[in-house]
């Protein structure tokens, strides 16, 4: 990644001020769900991914970081992470998005291969 795990400057094909709510997400290996909620804020970017069904409606937060590409055309959004390691994340409690500096750490530490 060239940038920060909070940010999304290695992501190809983004562009600052894009929309990418409603986007599909696709893990390495499979499609996980649709953006829900993005922010791009510098050193703090992340998506906020509602994957229905798949892991039981949960949605997981993923930082700017793990994003490697943006298809608008195909208004998809392509990740460096396989479907279990979006599974196995840590849960994000309600409301809890990008703004709650103990969670965060915790995603951060995962996301980096970091202890919990």
């Amino acid at each position: 990644m060239a940038g920060g795990l909070w940010d999304y400057e290695g992501a190809e094909g983004y562009a600052a001020g894009s929309d990418l709510t409603g986007y599909r997400v696709e893990a390495v290996d499979g499609h996980i769900g649709r953006v829900d909620k993005h922010t791009e804020d510098v050193g703090a970017g992340y998506l906020v991914v509602d994957t229905g069904p798949w892991i039981f409606g949960r949605e997981v937060l993923l930082p700017a970081g793990t994003v490697t590409r943006v298809d608008h055309d195909a208004r998809t959004v392509f990740l460096d992470r396989t479907r279990d390691e979006v599974k196995n994340s840590p849960t994000r409690d309600g409301g809890h998005h990008g703004d709650d500096p103990a969670y965060r750490d915790r995603l951060g530490g995962y996301y980096s291969g970091g202890i919990l």
